[in-house]
C-alpha cells in the first residue's frame, strides 16, 4: 500500500509580486526551493492566510537570493503582494518508508529574509 505524505513545505512566505500577464505558476527563490527539495514544474498546493484561498499550481525558479514569491497568470487572482502563504508538495511513499519519513520544511519571517525554523534532514 502507498500513502501520500507531505514532502516539502514553505510556511509564512510573503507574496512579493503578482504578474497577471504570465502563463501561470508560482515563482520561488531557487535557494529556498532547493532547501526544501522542490523541483521546477513540481505541483504545489498553496494556501493564502490572508484570504483563506487554496489552489494548485506549479513551482518555477526565481533568482537565487531574491526572496521572491511571485503569483503568475491566473494564480495572480488568488493573492496580492504582502499576503502570507504556505506552499506544500506531497509524495507517494510505501507504507514502510512512510514510517520513517520526514518532510523538508522552512518557516519564513521578516519579508522572506529570515528562516525562523527549518526541518531539512
Amino acid at each position: 500500500m502507498q500513502v501520500q505524505l507531505l514532502k516539502s513545505k514553505i510556511l509564512r512566505a510573503e507574496i512579493t509580486e503578482v504578474h497577471m500577464d504570465y502563463e501561470g505558476s508560482l515563482a520561488i527563490d531557487s535557494e529556498l526551493m532547493e532547501q526544501v527539495g522542490l523541483l521546477p514544474g513540481e505541483k504545489i498546493l498553496v494556501a493564502n492566510f490572508s484570504t483563506g484561498e487554496r489552489f494548485e499550481t506549479y513551482a518555477i525558479h526565481a533568482p537565487a537570493g531574491s526572496k521572491t514569491f511571485s503569483l503568475n497568470g491566473a494564480a495572480g487572482r488568488k493573492g496580492m503582494a504582502g499576503d502570507l502563504i504556505v506552499l506544500m508538495s506531497f509524495a507517494w511513499l510505501d507504507s514502510e518508508e512512510a514510517k520513517s519519513w520526514n518532510p523538508k520544511t522552512i518557516t519564513l519571517a521578516n519579508h522572506n529574509n529570515d528562516i525562523i525554523k527549518a526541518t531539512t534532514s
